[in-house]
């Protein structure tokens, strides 16, 4: 296990704490992020699900076990729009795939008032939103929270 890899569980409960149900978390190394999430979600047993364009959505969890019908982004988001159970879903890759309809998926599933929590994070090193979702989303970075972390050093705490 890496010697970073409470990060992955810092930004897992970062997201967790977000005001709703969408986030737009900026990192740098997106495989490593995954990797990190995949330990998470083993260790904890939390459902989290990726979708990568071609792939579409599978758990981290359980690496064989893929959501069927869930190849395309607008799939994917009627899915966890109608999905009664808790969930954090991760979309990597995923700019180039949101289509007007998706925004409006968007938009109904940062509304939705339920008790189960659904956590939709788009990652990437340079993340455009579409407009139409200005102020439905929280941005996250994990470099601001490993640049602020403080660290013990020769009996001292710094930055």
């Amino acid at each position: 296990m890496p010697a970073d890899s409470h990060v992955g569980t810092d930004v897992f409960d970062r997201i967790l704490s977000a005001s709703g149900p969408l986030v737009a978390l900026q990192a740098g190394d997106t495989h490593q992020l995954i990797d990190q999430f995949r330990l998470v979600a083993r260790r904890t047993g939390q459902a989290v699900y990726l979708w990568r364009h071609a792939e579409g959505l599978a758990s981290l969890r359980d690496a064989q076990m893929r959501v069927p019908g869930c190849t395309r982004l607008g799939d994917a988001l009627r899915y966890i729009s109608q999905s009664l159970h808790f969930g954090v879903y991760l979309f990597v890759d995923f700019a180039g795939y949101i289509k007007p309809a998706d925004t409006l998926l968007l938009r109904r599933i940062s509304r939705l008032q339920t008790a189960n929590e659904r956590k939709l994070v788009f990652v990437g090193s340079n993340i455009e939103m579409p407009e139409e979702l200005d102020g439905m989303y929280d941005r996250m970075s994990v470099q601001t929270e490993q640049a602020n972390r403080l660290r013990l050093r020769d009996g001292r705490w710094v930055q």
